[in-house]
């Protein structure tokens, strides 16, 4: 994960339990998508993971509303989701907050 921000700042929790199909093009899009997703403004951060049984947990920070309804609309982006919906994924849920407060341990400053 990246450093973020003092908050406020918006995370998108991003819940999917994968199909067993495919893994090798899952792999390489979402690497593809986080590169691509890292460079666009408003972009914190991410954190990933995924158990041996699919269920996978996705959280992205970003700086505000408009960041994340870009990278919505981010023309790569909406072609990696078509192909998720069709090939990758049996279910998921996508949710967006507002983090108004967060802690680290060990404090990072």
């Amino acid at each position: 994960m990246t450093q973020l921000d003092t908050p406020p700042y918006y995370v998108v929790i991003f819940t999917s339990q994968r199909t067993d199909v495919d893994q090798a093009g899952y792999s390489a899009a979402a690497e593809q998508m986080e590169e691509l997703a890292s460079r666009q403004p408003g972009f914190l951060g991410i954190e990933s993971v995924r158990d041996v049984d699919g269920f996978g947990i996705t959280v992205s920070y970003w700086a505000d509303l408009a960041a994340i309804e870009a990278w919505k609309s981010q023309a790569d982006h909406v072609g990696v989701q078509r192909v998720g919906r069709k090939r990758w994924y049996e279910s998921y849920r996508l949710q967006v907050a507002r983090v108004e407060r967060a802690v680290e341990f060990p404090p990072s400053r």
